[in-house]
């Protein structure tokens, strides 16, 4: 969600089941291995390559999802992962690696991680859901909650949604960033955030071109709070979270830097100068906020997931319909037919989701409408692996045969060839 910005990344459901849940927990030594394996992994790199093209290797598609979470993982990088898909028919969760680096523990499905950006998901589903309610319009501007935003009487909540605004996110700022690495405890105030993007601002006129910006997000969560009377805090539980079920996503506090138990602790290279990754799993989240601070589980993930991408129990049939329809047109690029922003979620090659990337964490959740599949991928690492510009560190070890892609993208992206609707080739 953070420095990956930089970069000019543009973004990056209970479980009812019908026919069959797997639910493949961490063996010893982190491998993950299904309770349904044998005591000797035979696989091979020939079967892992078959099974993935094929998409059948005999219990289809959970072999085949395995074998492309297994070739995946290994070319990721990360210390561990879950990954998580979900449709009408059945369930599989798998896990690789470890929680922590440092004891080895294994990595678990019912790990916490920050999930960053998949926030901007909540937060816009909070913006639809006040304009239903009267509270505001989307087609307000900025200056009618916020003063001193440069061209804020002609920029819209609208366009602050989809990353049309001009607004500068606070993240492109170096001294920001000097100021985050150098301190990560560090409590950050609304305000100061605010302040550094309006200062940079205006990055282009309202509604011509896109730039992600976080500071979009943030003044968002400033009206919704302003409109409701309510803090954000209380709206994300009331609104989403409750109503959903989902018992392990919460917002905490700008002072909490904790992560509820259990939890995968997160690595990163952002801000390390000696090509070791740090530990990031107390980084004070303020700076996030309803950018990115939300933390979350792949199960209730796979829950909300389908929320968003249908809207059930979230929005009305009207409202999503309109959401749908809210992706940008390759008239503002780099948006285009198969990969567009749009009210705070993101469409690509048919999936409707949200990725999120912030140092430690690494988040992709998505909803394909076509196979009403959802799909989940969490790792404890954001650091890229592959063929990677100077300015995108990877580890010493990493393969450089590959494109270069952030660990649970990577995943995402096999495991939706094994599904049959792959992402594009940037994803």
């Amino acid at each position: 969600m953070f420095a990956r910005d930089m970069y000019q990344r543009m973004w990056m459901g209970g479980l009812v089941v019908t026919m069959l849940v797997l639910l493949l927990v961490s063996g010893c030594g982190g491998d993950g291995t299904s309770q349904e394996d044998s005591a000797e992994d035979t696989t091979t790199a020939e079967d892992t390559e078959q099974a993935i093209t094929s998409g059948d290797s005999g219990h289809a598609p959970e072999d085949a999802l395995n074998a492309a979470l297994e070739q995946s993982f290994a070319e990721s990088g990360a210390p561990g992962v879950v990954a998580a898909v979900q449709t009408p028919d059945y369930t599989w969760v798998e896990t690789r690696g470890v929680a922590d680096r440092t004891s080895e523990e294994p990595m678990t499905p019912d790990v916490h991680q920050r999930i960053a950006s998949v926030t901007k998901t909540f937060t816009g589903t909070l913006l639809l859901q006040a304009e239903a309610d009267g509270l505001l319009s989307l087609d307000d501007s900025i200056d009618q909650y916020y003063e001193g935003v440069p061209n804020g009487d002609e920029i819209t909540l609208r366009q602050m949604a989809n990353m049309t605004s001009g607004i500068a996110s606070y993240t492109f700022d170096e001294q920001f960033q000097e100021q985050l690495f150098s301190d990560p405890q560090r409590i950050w105030t609304l305000e100061e955030m605010v302040q550094i993007g309006i200062e940079d601002s205006p990055v282009f006129d309202p509604g011509t071109e896109f730039q992600y910006s976080n500071t979009n997000t943030v003044l968002l969560g400033l009206v919704l709070e302003q409109v409701s009377g309510r803090p954000i805090g209380d709206l994300y539980r009331e609104r989403i979270i409750e109503p959903l079920g989902l018992q392990e996503t919460s917002f905490p506090d700008a002072e909490d830097s904790s992560l509820p138990a259990p939890q995968a602790r997160g690595y990163t290279l952002q801000g390390q100068d000696d090509g070791e990754p740090t530990d990031t799993t107390n980084w004070n989240p303020s700076w996030e906020w309803t950018a990115g601070a939300m933390i979350s589980t792949v199960e209730d993930l796979l829950v909300y997931g389908r929320a968003l991408g249908t809207g059930e129990g979230l929005l009305s049939p009207d409202q999503q319909a309109q959401r749908l329809d809210s992706f940008l047109g390759d008239d503002i690029p780099p948006n285009t037919a198969d990969r567009a922003y749009g009210l705070g979620f993101g469409r690509e090659s048919g999936w409707i989701g949200h990725t999120g990337t912030s140092p430690g964490y690494n988040t992709t959740v998505y909803y394909s409408p076509e196979l009403d599949a959802t799909m989940v991928v969490e790792t404890n690492s954001d650091i890229a692996s592959g063929d990677c510009s100077d300015d995108n560190p990877t580890l010493a070890d990493s393969p450089h045969d590959i494109p270069c892609e952030e660990p649970a993208k990577r995943i995402r992206g096999v495991l939706a060839e094994v599904l049959g609707q792959p992402f594009g080739t940037e994803q």
